[in-house]
């Protein structure tokens, strides 16, 4: 409104200049001349500024419809983040279950072997049982019966009893690693022990592949952290090295090396001679997505989960090498004691 206003007031100067301009009719001709070029001049302004009006209303408006649309591309985008933020944790929870899930089948596979070996052993004494029990109801026992059945007895005993202890060993071992991984609490733990535990879960996976496997780890470290998150970093180390690191059919060796750089401090290197890493590949092996088994049994999330494991709840620092020899081997830093 007062734009308008304010045009209006020049509108009626503009015609008083008029006025003024016809009742200087006998004026001398340079007073009229000057008087009309002020008159045009200022005329001339005023039809500049209604259009430089006009063009600022089209761009506020073409400005207001610009921001609408960008509010609306914003809000769209942020969607698009936090659906693509929920399938990523998605798929991590899912690559995190497929790991428990080739670990129950590991171990079931390795327990299959001590409790098929005392079934048969089981059933061998009770035939020999059944067979003693026919003589002994027939009164026809010999010495030497009695004493085959005797070295039977303590023979298949034996087997029973070792294989029933293999089978419970591994049992409390995946026991203890599936529920680390499924519950995510914190407790104390010796490093070293714990170690061993993870990798015979994937024993089955890891002799399958024909590899070999060293732990070179002090005896008494323990740590106050969080287990389950271990265990899955160490799986998925040696999972990232069976799919990635070796051709298959090809026999390599896993080395894991624990140390104590500092007090308080527990520096854990885990290193294979497998294939290595290429040098450009190295600055994006914790990405996630990356990997170069696309669509051959990698999913891109492996490393990227030990990288969020290690640098999250573990409170430490992660770091990959690989020589030009081949080969790659990953330094992980923790803290013996988590701060919370």
């Amino acid at each position: 409104m007062a734009v308008f206003s304010l045009f209006d007031a020049e509108e009626k100067a503009l015609e008083q200049a008029r006025a003024l301009r016809r009742s200087l009719a006998d004026a001398p001709e340079a007073v009229r001349d000057g008087l009309d070029t002020l008159i045009g001049a200022y005329d001339s302004s005023v039809r500049e500024q209604r259009r430089l009006v006009k063009v600022s209303d089209r761009l506020q408006g073409q400005l207001a419809s610009l921001n609408q649309e960008l509010g609306k591309r914003k809000a769209e985008a942020e969607e698009a983040l936090a659906n693509l933020r929920a399938a990523q944790d998605s798929l991590i929870q899912s690559e995190k279950l497929a790991s428990l899930g080739a670990l129950v089948g590991g171990v079931a596979h390795e327990i299959n072997t001590p409790v098929g070996v005392a079934l048969s052993c089981a059933s061998h004494l009770a035939d020999a049982t059944d067979a003693m029990r026919k003589l002994f109801e027939a009164d026809d026992i010999g010495i030497d019966d009695f004493e085959r059945y005797m070295a039977t007895a303590r023979d298949t005993s034996a087997l029973i009893v070792g294989n029933c202890e293999r089978a419970a060993a591994l049992i409390r071992s995946f026991k203890q690693v599936a529920v680390d991984r499924t519950s995510s609490e914190r407790r104390s733990f010796e490093l070293g022990s714990y170690i061993r535990e993870t990798l015979a879960s994937l024993g089955p996976h890891i002799r399958q592949a024909g590899h070999r496997v060293t732990v070179d780890c002090p005896d008494g470290i323990v740590m106050d952290s969080y287990p389950g998150a271990l265990s899955q970093v160490l799986s998925n180390f040696v999972m990232n090295s069976l799919v990635h690191g070796f051709d298959p059919g090809t026999g390599g060796a896993i080395v894991i090396t624990v140390d104590r750089p500092t007090s308080g401090q527990v520096r854990m290197i885990y290193s294979d001679n497998g294939k290595g890493i290429a040098p450009g590949n190295r600055s994006r092996i914790f990405d996630p997505f990356f990997t170069t088994r696309r669509g051959a049994g990698g999913s891109g999330l492996g490393l990227h989960i030990v990288y969020n494991l290690v640098t999250g709840p573990l409170e430490g620092g992660v770091a990959v090498d690989s020589p030009p020899g081949g080969g790659a081997s990953f330094t992980v830093t923790l803290p013996q004691a988590v701060s919370q």
